[in-house]
């Protein structure tokens, strides 16, 4: 975290300035918005927390219940998406506060005795170190509090609007708002009367049963598994030696456990296998009490014994696998002669079985990738098509986890005598761990999405996936960093250069090195990207633009670093040092990621893909990729982003201050 250049900060660096509409923000929900979010879900609110950043949009986000949740239902918290609140500021507190899955034991009948469980295998859960950030479990409702956290601090000052159900909604084909809500008044004086709402844009992030889903004619397609399971969060007392450690338990009498321990070092969830469901009489199962889930539980863990002394939520579901097949308001027919207007996340377009922890992943993830796109049309930046990508990316990742799910529910379901091969429940989690990680997502090429004629340049940087983070060395402080975890949540798209060999020298003789003139050309060709940040911005508003040399720190004198590097910004035009990396010996990034040792530009996108890789020499390659994702702007026009250099708290008789990273 960047700050004090703007000016002294003594107070809480996060703390934003209030700019744009965070200024005197209305506590009333205004008649008209930008854009309308439907549900505080973690879809919802990490779409929220990322338009915060965004202070010339005007969004809200309501919710029918009259306060935050207090207990959440989701609970799994896969690496990748650790990765994102690395990017919102809290991975490390909520690290603090989770627990951590670090293996997973797998219990089945002994042979000896089909009656009793004994543990048979035990994995890692990350075999293959494909993250340096851990598998978590944490209450879905901390979360939700994080990112209402960032949302507060941000220059928007944006909070939920608590108390309003949506009831439905119409879209005009013209007009500056030209879809209107009707919404309900849930709790306060005006409980039970109607409000209704003008917006640009909406999301729906409202749940499986969503009414924004309905509204824009989707529906849920799939099928129900006709096999239940009861859930509970427990304080136990217990002789079953795993409490502490994620178990998928198979008994000898046919049903299965799955074991996820929770934060605080008591509090544990169990999937308890309730078998087959009569497809004609539903109700039954679903009227299963807490006690019968208790019993069931103690007969499959035999001879161990389960004391519950308090449940804190409990319920009973059955396994569905559902999607809707688009996630917009566009029609099939209609692709290419409109854009979307309105849009659905997470559960409201996407339903599984819990027991492989996406459900709250995958959400979030699509409202990542929606979210910044929506702040680049409403501020000008990008053209209205760049929202026609979300339904198309969202949609094929959303039919991978349903497909992946439907196998490891099946999984999980089995009897012990019903596997050809008794390894196969712990064989098939080993072998597909990259994808319930997070780390299989890789888009198609697109607009946003380069085809992969210069992968080879760069192979740990797959083109499609997210961007590996990687050890390196800050050279101005001489300081260990991972590369990736400087790339926040502030909606800027990110330009590595990986240099060639040579080491930047002051002063500069000869033939410039490939990278000097890829540096000379991103500042000051008309042709760059760079060039359509708005006068008065800082230089790096829009694009993140860092370089990593092939030396070690004491090697690279960074007065030599070309000068597009060492940006001067705030009102002080100080030096930005912060953006000249060198290679850790340790851990060469370059022979970590396959980078080509001739020099490579790796673009990301706002929301940590990888979108494009390029030699130095392709300027030209590099131009005609941001052409259809950038609005023309006039040079005069100044821009009201927080992203030109985000204001952060201060005392009142200091400049303000801007945080960059």
């Amino acid at each position: 975290m960047q700050f004090h250049h703007h000016g002294y900060v003594s107070g809480d660096p996060r703390v934003q300035l209030a700019a744009g509409g965070g200024i005197n923000r209305p506590a009333e929900l205004p008649d008209e918005v930008d854009v309308l979010i439907v549900g505080t879900g973690p879809a919802g609110m990490l779409a929220a927390a990322q338009l915060s950043q965004f202070p010339s949009v005007a969004t809200r986000i309501v919710e029918r219940r009259p306060g935050r949740l207090a207990i959440g239902q989701a609970d799994g918290i896969q690496t990748r998406t650790v990765e994102t609140f690395q990017a919102f500021g809290f991975a490390e507190r909520i690290i603090a506060e989770a627990y951590r899955i670090t293996e997973t034991a797998f219990w089945k009948p002994d042979p000896a005795d089909a009656s009793r469980i004994i543990r048979s295998a035990r994995t890692p859960d990350d075999p293959a170190e494909i993250s340096e950030f851990p598998h978590l479990v944490v209450n879905q409702a901390r979360v939700l509090d994080y990112f209402a956290e960032f949302m507060a601090n941000s220059p928007t000052r944006m909070s939920p609007d608590y108390g309003f159900e949506f009831r439905s909604l119409s879209v005009a084909d013209e007009g500056e708002y030209p879809v209107t809500v009707t919404l309900l008044h849930t709790s306060g004086p005006n409980e039970g009367q109607e409000r209704i709402v003008r917006a640009k844009y909406v999301v729906g992030a409202d749940g499986a049963r969503s009414k924004v889903r309905e509204s824009i004619g989707c529906t849920l397609a799939g099928d129900q598994a006709n096999h239940a399971w009861g859930v509970m969060d427990a304080l136990a007392v217990t002789d079953f030696p795993d409490i502490r450690v994620k178990c998928a338990i198979q008994s000898g009498t046919g049903g299965s456990i799955l074991l996820i321990p929770r934060e605080g070092g008591h509090l544990f969830r169990m999937y308890v296998d309730l078998g087959e469901v009569d497809p004609n009489n539903k109700g039954a199962v679903r009227s299963t009490s807490i006690e019968e889930i208790i019993r069931k539980a103690n007969e499959i863990l035999h001879p161990y014994t389960l004391d519950v002394r308090n449940v804190a939520w409990h319920s009973v579901y059955e396994v569905g696998h559902r999607l809707t097949d688009r996630f917009d308001d566009v029609l099939p027919e209609q692709r290419g002669t409109r854009t979307p207007r309105v849009f659905i996340t997470g559960d409201a377009c996407h339903t599984h079985s819990a027991k492989a922890g996406q459900g709250m992943n995958v959400s979030m993830q699509d409202g990542f990738n929606l979210a910044w796109k929506l702040g680049h049309v409403l501020e000008g930046r990008s053209p209205e098509s760049l929202l026609s990508t979300y339904s198309a990316e969202r949609q094929a990742v959303a039919k991978n986890l349903i497909d992946f799910d439907k196998e490891w529910s099946t999984l999980m379901a089995k009897k012990p005598k019903e596997f050809e091969d008794p390894s196969e429940l712990e064989n098939f989690y080993v072998r597909t761990a990259e994808f319930p990680a997070g780390f299989m997502t890789q888009y198609a090429p697109s607009v946003l999405v380069a085809a992969s004629e210069h992968q080879h340049l760069a192979t740990g940087f797959t083109i499609g996936k997210r961007f590996k983070s990687a050890p390196v060395v800050r050279v101005a402080d001489t300081n260990p960093v991972h590369l990736g975890h400087h790339a926040t949540a502030d909606g800027r798209w990110r330009i590595y250069i990986f240099a060639d060999s040579a080491t930047p020298q002051t002063p500069q003789t000869g033939t410039a090195s490939p990278t000097e003139q890829f540096a000379d050309w991103i500042a000051n060709s008309p042709e760059s990207p760079v060039a359509a940040t708005p006068e008065g911005a800082d230089p790096h508003a829009w694009f993140d633009v860092k370089v990593i040399y092939q030396q070690d720190h004491t090697s690279v004198d960074i007065s030599g670093v070309p000068a597009v590097l060492k940006p001067q910004v705030g009102p002080f035009q100080l030096t930005d040092y912060e953006k000249v990396y060198a290679t850790d010996p340790a851990a060469d990034i370059f022979d970590l990621r396959g980078l080509d040792r001739g020099g490579v530009v790796v673009i990301v996108r706002p929301d940590q893909y990888v979108a494009n890789v390029l030699p130095l020499t392709a300027t030209a390659e590099l131009t005609a990729f941001f052409a259809p994702l950038l609005q023309p702007r006039r040079p005069e026009e100044p821009s009201s982003s927080a992203l030109s250099g985000v204001p952060t708290a201060h005392s009142a008789t200091t400049p303000s201050v801007l945080v960059n990273n």
